[in-house]
């Protein structure tokens, strides 16, 4: 023990260690509760890329596409069997079938119709050749009539008056009688070829029918005219709304299915006045299809309307927007017109930027407000916010990379 110490008393020298350890347990603590973790949950602030980006809802619809209806001269059209919605076919492969029995029945009765009506006609002919045999030949027997009349009256000199006369009368009577048959001949085959062609016509009509009945039965089973995937109509009838189904009565020409050209597979949305104007042809965008998780898919925009039209679909007050048309870069078997799809076309990057959560900021008395971990406590600090993209903020003044900030207000309770 030097001097110093020996001059001091015992109890002063414990005043000073005590006094001492009071110090370094008094720092200690300080350092610990501004170390302390934070009571909220915090996010660290940090240069990072800013992606400045439109968000869209869509649909899937196929630019072109062929359709299959029912057949539109069909009496009857119960559905028998119908292709499950989605499934790839072939050319040739069956889409619908339809009950075919009145069909069938129909196509018997036209059958015999114009069996009949070829008969008719047969019939007609053969009726008209022997009325004109017969005509031709009182034509003839009228010709030999006159000539024997006139004979008769020739000899004239060697007759009395008497006899004269009357010769005379028979040659009138003679003459009168052959041109009431010639008059006959012509009208007989005027008439004649009038019924055949009435019979003509009414075959005509039959085969016309006939033919009809023929499509009618082989139109109860509608085929794919091309491979495809197959997409069936939606739309209002007796069981509500919905694609047709096997057992129900469809009308002439509802339509039924549709089979789609997958390369005229199209995005279709809608853009507000304010985004229609950060928008060009050929961005990029990115699409999430609701119903494939499993992928995303690159695009470009293709087309953006000029003119603005009433969504009816948006609600009450209806808006007016801009119709989007948008190119996928890819394919997949998997998409089908209907399918609902998330949209994003990033309009701009920031490249080394300064950016929080939404979350993390608050209005307080008119001001943007941050609170940020500093001595063990929370401190409001006003900043600045450039802009907002989806659930990021850009921030140009009022924080520093390293800060944490709560991401709950820290003022409300937990």
């Amino acid at each position: 023990m030097n001097g110093w110490t020996r001059r001091l008393p015992a109890r002063r020298i414990l005043a000073i260690a005590a006094g001492l350890l009071v110090v370094a347990v008094t720092a200690f603590g300080m350092l610990r509760y501004s170390h302390r973790a934070p009571s909220r949950a915090t996010y660290q602030v940090k240069h990072d890329e800013f992606l400045d980006v439109l968000e869209f809802r869509g649909e899937l619809k196929a630019m072109k596409s062929v359709t299959i209806a029912a057949p539109a001269t069909a009496s009857s059209l119960q559905i028998v069997k119908i292709i499950a919605d989605g499934t790839p076919v072939h050319t040739g492969d069956m889409i619908v079938e339809f009950d075919p029995s009145i069909a069938r029945q129909h196509l018997a009765e036209d059958q015999s119709t114009a069996k009949s009506a070829r008969a008719d006609i047969a019939e007609a002919r053969a009726q008209a050749v022997l009325t004109e045999e017969q005509d031709k030949t009182a034509v003839s027997k009228a010709r030999y009539d006159v000539e024997s009349a006139k004979l008769d009256a020739s000899q004239q000199e060697i007759l009395s008056k008497i006899d004269g006369s009357e010769a005379q009368l028979k040659v009138a009577d003679a003459e009168q009688a052959l041109k009431q048959a010639e008059a006959k001949l012509k009208s007989d085959q005027m008439s004649d070829q009038a019924t055949i062609q009435d019979k003509i016509d009414a075959s005509a009509k039959a085969e016309f029918d006939l033919k009809r009945a023929n499509e009618a039965v082989a139109s109860t089973t509608l085929a794919a005219p091309t491979s495809g995937t197959v997409s069936l109509v939606s739309l209002w009838h007796g069981t509500g709304e919905g694609p047709f189904q096997a057992g129900e009565q469809a009308w002439p020409g509802a339509p039924i299915a549709e089979l789609p050209d997958a390369a005229s597979i199209r995005i279709a949305a809608r853009a507000d006045e304010t985004e229609r104007g950060r928008l060009t042809l050929n961005e990029p965008i990115i699409a999430q299809l609701d119903a494939i998780v499993d992928r995303q898919f690159t695009g470009h925009i293709e087309k953006i309307s000029t003119i603005a039209t009433s969504d009816f679909s948006a609600g009450w007050p209806i808006p007016r927007n801009f119709n989007l048309q948008i190119a996928l870069d890819q394919s997949d078997p998997r998409l089908r017109p209907g399918m609902t799809v998330h949209v994003t076309v990033i309009v701009n990057r920031v490249p080394n930027a300064i950016t929080i959560p939404a979350q993390a900021s608050f209005m307080k008395s008119g001001r943007t407000v941050a609170y940020v971990w500093k001595g063990g406590k929370f401190e409001e600090r006003s900043i600045r916010v450039d802009r907002k993209s989806r659930d990021r903020l850009l921030i140009s003044d009022g924080l520093n990379p390293g800060d944490r900030v709560a991401l709950t207000d820290p003022t409300e309770a937990p």
